[in-house]
């Protein structure tokens, strides 16, 4: 019970990774908010996770929608303890290919969206003065670059130097900021990265994924479950003198 009477939100947990988290954070005492730009399906998550979760609708790139997914988390569980910014997009295209459009979407959520929701849950906990802890997901991908993945990883790398920069920011006021690395984690977000690179690398379908298991050196995938004990123990107050940290957790894909 790590995390006993404490509240947190997640970005885009309704389903895959941010699920997990949910899972896990009310495994361990806290209650979750449930936050995502589906609000039919974070109502059915957090009705299957117990009364621990709620859920909120929150479209990261509408500064409204932020404002009042943070006050809906205040009103209901009287405070925000934790943030963890998880709700990301993902795109594929050579170089020459890449569509402002494209690039404008993965930006607006992947970036803009972690420091908007960022700064909103780091102006509640300020102004409750008990400090706090905010986790953003960064990625293997934002440690180097990829000869399709161009913009995600650029996203990515972003979200890294926002963690370190907020990270100093606002230790003053203990609220610790950290990033979460993850590699290759199998699930919906990579049968959609499949498919892409099946297009893009004229492969059938599966063939990708199966290579990148195969090349980590853990022997497979991850899975959601393999990054929560980081999600539980970044939110915890194990982690009170980890500042601005990303950690990788990749079975050995990226040493850092």
């Amino acid at each position: 019970m790590r995390l006993k009477g404490k509240s947190a939100l997640i970005t885009g947990s309704a389903r895959g990774i941010g699920r997990a988290f949910a899972e896990a954070y009310v495994r361990e005492g806290a209650t979750v908010a449930i936050a995502d730009i589906n609000l039919e399906a974070a109502e059915a998550t957090a009705k299957a996770i117990g009364p621990a979760a709620h859920a909120v609708k929150l479209d990261v790139t509408d500064q409204a929608s932020i404002e009042a997914a943070v006050k809906a988390v205040e009103a209901k569980a009287g405070g925000l303890n934790i943030l963890i910014n998880n709700a990301a997009l993902f795109d594929l295209a050579s170089i020459v290919e890449i569509g402002r459009a494209s690039y404008e979407r993965l930006f607006s959520v992947n970036v803009a969206g972690t420091l908007f929701m960022l700064q909103a849950a780091a102006r509640s906990m300020i102004a409750a003065g008990r400090g706090g802890k905010i986790i953003n997901m960064a990625s293997q991908a934002g440690r180097r670059g990829e000869p399709l993945v161009a913009v995600y990883c650029a996203t990515k790398a972003a979200v890294i130097s926002l963690t370190q920069s907020a990270g100093l920011d606002l230790i003053k006021h203990r609220i610790n900021v950290n990033a979460i690395a993850p590699g290759v984690v199998d699930g919906e977000h990579w049968d959609h990265v499949d498919s892409l690179f099946a297009k893009y690398e004229n492969r059938p379908k599966g063939e990708k994924k199966r290579l990148v298991g195969e090349s980590v050196p853990y022997g497979r995938m991850g899975r959601a479950e393999d990054l929560t004990g980081m999600a539980v123990f970044l939110a915890s107050d194990e982690a009170e003198y980890i500042v601005a940290q990303t950690y990788n957790v990749d079975g050995g894909q990226w040493m850092s």
